[in-house]
Parts: structure tokens; sequence; C-alpha cells
């Protein structure tokens, strides 16, 4: 990535790692990178208006639930300051998605760790998968990573 603020597909957020996220060694908690995914994602789509802001929720595409969350750690990330986490989604199904992501130093020249994340959109009232709104498909082509071209 020579532009760390750009990406061909997807979005690129910067999300700072506190000392309060560091293990003994100095280095980034292996716990910590899912929780910082979610401060990656969250500014994202509170900018298309999907959102918990003042309390309430501001669509329903906000009740889901995460159903596997995979990572590779490739290199620690040590001390504090930005990381940069790059994300897109894989797949964007009738009641499911599926985002792949990479932490990568701000400059782009290193990767720190890569891995995916499924959701499932809930009723909450019934807690079963439902379908996403068409809203949120609108938001989520802007994520889609385009298919490869055959060779």
């Amino acid at each position: 990535m020579s532009d760390p603020t750009a990406a061909p597909y997807g979005h690129v957020e910067h999300v700072p790692v506190h000392f309060d996220d560091l293990d003994a060694l100095g280095i980034l908690h292996n716990a910590r990178y899912a929780v910082l995914l979610e401060r990656a994602l969250t500014p994202y789509w509170a900018e298309h208006g999907v959102s918990f802001q003042g309390g309430p929720h501001s669509s329903p595409d906000v009740f889901h639930a995460v159903r596997e969350f995979t990572i590779t750690y490739r290199a620690p990330i040590s001390g504090t300051g930005p990381v940069a986490v790059h994300f897109w989604l894989e797949h964007f199904g009738t009641t499911s998605a599926r985002y792949a992501f990479q932490f990568r130093s701000v400059d782009g020249h290193t990767l720190h760790a890569e891995g995916t994340r499924a959701i499932v959109r809930l009723d909450p009232a019934t807690m079963r998968p439902t379908a996403w709104t068409e809203a949120a498909r609108t938001i989520a082509a802007t994520l889609l990573r385009p298919a490869p071209v055959p060779a």
C-alpha cells in the first residue's frame, strides 16, 4: 500500500493503540485486535448513518452478532500509536456478511495481522437471522471487494 489512507477496495481506518492495549511484553495483546477492528468499522458505518449515537440505534442493521472471527498474526505491533486497519467485505448475503481485514503499519509496509469476521443480522424480537435492509446493502456495496478478473 503506497498511500496508507487509500485502498483499491474497502476502507482504511487509522486506529490508536493505547498503553492499556499492550501486554507485559509491550506488544498489542492478541485479544485487542478484535476490539481495534470494531473501532475501525464503527466510524465507517456511523459516517453512513448506521450507529448507536445517543443511546438508541439509528438502523435495524446495527443489531447483529459475530458468528466467527479468525486472525493470523504476522508481526507484533509494538508500543502505542496509530495502526492502519484495512477492511472490506468478501460477502454480503441475505442475513450474513463476511469481512476480511489487515492490520498494517501506518506507512502500509508492515503486515501485522490478517483475518476474517463473519456477522449475522438478527431480529431483536426473535434473535433469529433476518434480512439486511436495502440501506445496508447500499452501504455494503461500497466495501465489497471486486471479483478477480479471470486471466
